[in-house]
């Protein structure tokens, strides 16, 4: 039977395609034919978009990895080798509400500073000495040891804890025993201010046992001294004469009253008394001194009582009236003889007998 031209070239289109494809089944997938194949070199035509997206292996996603981090597998050209890139960790931790500072307790407010003319420690000055908390072991070198003062007391209790709190050394058990023992006992201003810090002191430590902080010295703020002239009393009505004693009462003093004693002035009206203020009481950080009125002239005239010692100055404007001394008429009037009497001239002197 006869065989039509158009069936023999579909039969040879046939079997090349077939020859075709079992070339590419013995091959190793990179272009080169297998063992078995013969040693041509097929080209095909590229793939199209379409066949690309359904074949072409897709880029990892990110995996997240136990600590939070995010991890990419990128696969190099070389086989069975992966390399792994993991981002910097944040150097900002995450706060938590169990990992917070610590917050600093309060520290000492400016006293003000003591003039310490005499460069001796006393409590006044040692309180401005504490004021830096890297000087406690300094300070508490120069409280007596053995003093049974209230005021030293209160100082030894503060560096103690001072120390203490920063990890310094100190003991948290003499802080809590000087504060229980000295309770109502603080009665100067410094010596409130100390007792109140050493309260807060004591207080972290309870609420944070094995907690140590650096302290940090307070920057302005309120003073714990309110030094001031409280007023004169003249004994009177409110004037005074020359030659009157009047009382200056000080109040809130942040030195020591001795150093005023010896290197204090008062002034009166601008004019500086001679000598050094004379005690005349004291009570805590309540000073009274006694001043006499100078003659200033220009009668009746207010005036402003000034005490200064050092860098320290208390002032009260307008503080009294210094009156017009009395004038002390003289008993016989102008002649200064009394009414009725003759003066009396030198007696006759005895004449000798004949």
């Amino acid at each position: 039977m006869g065989v039509s031209l158009g069936m023999r070239v579909s039969g040879l289109l046939v079997a090349g395609a077939v020859a075709v494809a079992a070339a590419a089944f013995t091959g190793d997938g990179s272009g080169t034919p297998g063992r078995g194949g013969g040693g041509g070199t097929i080209v095909t035509a590229g793939p199209s978009d379409s066949a690309h997206s359904r074949t072409a292996p897709k880029s990892p996603a990110p995996r997240q990895s136990p600590d939070g981090e995010a991890r990419v597998t990128v696969r190099p050209s070389g086989p069975g080798h992966t390399r792994t890139t993991t981002p910097p960790p944040s150097t900002s931790p995450t706060p938590s509400s169990g990992n917070r500072p610590l917050v600093s307790p309060s520290w000492l407010p400016p006293g003000p500073a003591s003039p310490d003319a005499d460069s001796t420690p006393d409590p006044s000055s040692v309180y401005d000495r504490l004021r830096a908390p890297g000087q406690c072991r300094a300070a508490l070198d120069v409280i007596p040891p053995a003093s049974t003062d209230p005021e030293w007391r209160l100082l030894r209790a503060l560096a103690t804890a001072c120390l203490a709190v920063q990890g310094r050394g100190g003991s948290w058990d003499t802080a809590a025993k000087e504060y229980a023992d000295l309770a109502g006992k603080a009665d100067t201003c410094k010596d409130r201010a100390a007792y109140a810090v050493l309260g807060g002191l004591l207080d972290f430590h309870r609420r944070q046992p094995g907690a140590t902080v650096r302290l940090k010295a307070s920057s302005g703020g309120t003073p714990a001294c309110a030094y001031r002239i409280a007023g004169v009393d003249t004994g009177g009505d409110g004037g005074a004469q020359p030659g009157d004693t009047v009382a200056i009462e000080l109040r809130g003093t942040c030195f020591d009253h001795a150093e005023l004693l010896r290197f204090g002035s008062v002034f009166i009206g601008g004019q500086q008394l001679a000598g050094p203020p004379v005690l005349r009481s004291e009570r805590g950080d309540t000073l009274v001194l006694s001043a006499v009125v100078p003659s200033l002239g220009g009668y009746p005239r207010s005036v402003d009582v000034v005490v200064r010692y050092g860098s320290t100055e208390a002032r009260l404007k307008d503080a009294f009236t210094v009156l017009a001394p009395a004038v002390v008429p003289s008993p016989g009037g102008p002649s200064g003889t009394p009414q009725g009497m003759f003066p009396l001239g030198p007696l006759a002197a005895h004449l000798p007998r004949p």
